[in-house]
């Protein structure tokens, strides 16, 4: 179905998608964290340019994104990263088909900088907007330089968000399953401060767990009822392990393995299970989880029981604008309404 899109001043439609019949040049806004990013894609799937400012040293110190800060750092990056988006893709406003943004979810003040900023462009230069949510757009980064069409099980795997979702066309999807309380991404950030690892925890826990051994101790996998899943329990065992080395050394990288085994291991299970249910014969991951190599490696051995697997490059897992841009035009699920406001939650 096409995407018909209405510019504030010209009154002539403007169709966008893959039947549009024409090539679309969209550039994206992507501020709802600590990432100030600005991309230039075309046709969904080739990035034209792609540019990223990264607040990860500055929130560093406080051990974890503090929203006022991550604020006033997108309304210092966002100029510059939007005029160093069109020098490397060597475009003009004018080039551009429409200007893509991300309404949600994330943090209130850091989405107000970079959506109003799309707004401002799409209006000064007379062009379409369109609003991205932000969990769509993470399972977009599939589409990038690649063949993918749906239908296909999804894992999205965030800092916020652990949900299977079945794809069934660009637009059309249904949340299976997902966390009943903490998030993969979450559960990653607290086991690593309960071991003393610093911000972001994450990609350190993953590294020092290809060191450990993943069998050392066997931690607790929640038994929730169909695609859900639960994390808290997991997070309670780890610090108990914590707790009993008792001022010990820890054997930090065996607990990491054993704790990322568990939850790699969980996932897969419940992606199995979907895979097996549905029928479908593609998975894909996304987010900023689907970085880490564990769960990537467990997610593609599927490929040996038949089963296409997808996940974007490590620089389209995490937060970036490229995957809005995506979005915006194969998704027609979007906020096309330039009045629409930000919202923090799904």
């Amino acid at each position: 179905m096409k995407m018909i899109k209405n510019t504030l001043f010209t009154k002539t439609p403007i169709e966008i998608g893959p039947e549009s019949g024409y090539d679309n040049y969209i550039m994206a806004i992507e501020s709802s964290c600590d990432e100030t990013a600005c991309a230039i894609v075309k046709n969904g799937r080739e990035v034209i340019s792609n540019i990223v400012a990264s607040q990860i040293k500055t929130h560093a110190q406080y051990g974890g994104v503090i929203p006022e800060i991550a604020a006033r750092e997108h309304l210092e990056s966002i100029n510059v990263v939007i005029d160093e988006a069109f020098k490397q893709a060597d475009m003009k406003p004018e080039q551009i088909t429409a200007f893509a943004g991300t309404v949600g979810p994330g943090l209130v003040g850091c989405l107000l900088v970079g959506l109003n900023a799309t707004k401002s462009l799409a209006l000064v230069h007379d062009k379409p907007f369109i609003g991205v949510n932000h969990l769509n757009a993470h399972l977009c980064g599939n589409y990038i330089d690649t063949d993918l069409k749906p239908p296909f099980i999804a894992l999205l795997v965030s800092g916020g968000h652990t949900q299977i979702i079945e794809v069934k066309s660009y637009s059309e999807q249904n949340i299976l399953g997902e966390t009943i309380d903490d998030a993969v991404g979450e559960a990653y950030d607290k086991v690593a401060r309960l071991i003393g690892l610093p911000y972001p925890g994450g990609p350190l826990l993953d590294k020092l767990a290809r060191e450990g051994n993943p069998n050392a101790y066997k931690l607790p996998e929640a038994k929730v009822d169909g695609y859900n899943f639960s994390f808290s329990g997991l997070k309670t065992a780890v610090l108990r392990l914590v707790k009993s080395f008792d001022g010990q050394e820890l054997p930090t990288n065996d607990i990491c393995a054993s704790f990322q085994e568990c939850v790699s291991s969980t996932l897969v299970k419940k992606i199995k299970k979907a895979l097996e249910e549905t029928g479908y014969k593609q998975v894909v991951i996304a987010g900023g989880v689907a970085a880490n190599s564990e769960i990537r490696r467990k997610i593609f051995d599927l490929e040996k029981d038949g089963y296409r697997v997808c996940a974007p490059p490590m620089k389209y897992c995490t937060d970036n604008a490229a995957m809005v841009a995506s979005c915006a035009y194969f998704n027609t699920n979007t906020f096309d309404d330039v009045d629409v406001e930000v919202f923090s939650r799904v």
